[in-house]
């Protein structure tokens, strides 16, 4: 033997692992090992030991199986409300109620605590709505800027002020309206929370972008 050079468990695993008939040689060495259990801190074998990590692998697999399913269940949830959502927009006939078909369908269908609507540039025939007015040359400005839905801490945005109760919006999403391929934006959708998490900054939107992409085009027809 090589002293300046001693053995490492590492030449002994790459031995090992390229040498796959060395226990088949040495078959008493396998029953003569002994590890130690994890669990219990307990001698065991290494067929047990084998079989115990097995067995974890075994439970994570089930624990993942059971998470994917879970998010399945709440996807196809989500995606039935949304449908609900949509059709009874669909079922508005005067174009004038689907602002408050949009708000009390959001609330009720997704739970969202508060929802206001607000449209500019609509036809003369709506001008005399609320959710027609209200709606100042800065909020315009702002609805415009927004390329993403914005979601987080209601830090005294102009909008809250449109919602019922707007001191007890914690937390709150912005959604600018637009039609289509159109880029200028013709509203804005507000949705707020008492609680400050349910509309936070790390949110995704994808699923804000999908409201508001079928609200603006729902809303496309009071435009004049």
């Amino acid at each position: 033997m090589d002293t300046n050079h001693p053995i490492t468990e590492d030449d002994i695993a790459n031995y090992l692992a390229n040498t796959p008939d060395f226990f088949e040689r040495h078959a008493e060495l396998l029953a003569a090992v002994m590890l130690t259990s994890p669990h219990n801190g307990r001698s065991v074998s290494l067929q047990e030991r084998q079989a115990d990590m097995l067995r974890e692998k075994i439970k994570a697999l089930e624990l993942k199986a059971a998470e994917m399913i879970r998010h399945g269940h709440d996807n196809v949830a989500i995606a039935d409300k949304l449908q609900r959502w949509t059709r009874n927009i669909l079922l508005t006939r005067d174009p004038q109620d689907l602002p408050a078909t949009i708000a009390s369908e959001l609330q009720s269908q997704f739970l969202v605590p508060q929802v206001a609507v607000k449209a500019w540039g609509v036809a003369d025939a709506y001008l005399g709505h609320a959710f027609a007015q209200g709606a100042s040359a800065d909020v315009k400005s702002f609805a415009a800027s927004l390329t993403l839905p914005y979601c987080g801490a209601n830090t005294g945005f102009e909008a809250a002020g449109w919602l019922p109760d707007a001191g007890a919006a914690q937390s709150i999403a912005l959604v600018a309206l637009r039609a289509g391929a159109d880029p200028s934006a013709f509203g804005l959708l507000v949705l707020a929370s008492p609680d400050p998490t349910r509309f936070s900054a790390g949110l995704g939107t994808d699923f804000l972008e999908r409201i508001g992409e079928l609200s603006g085009a729902a809303l496309s027809r009071l435009r004049g």
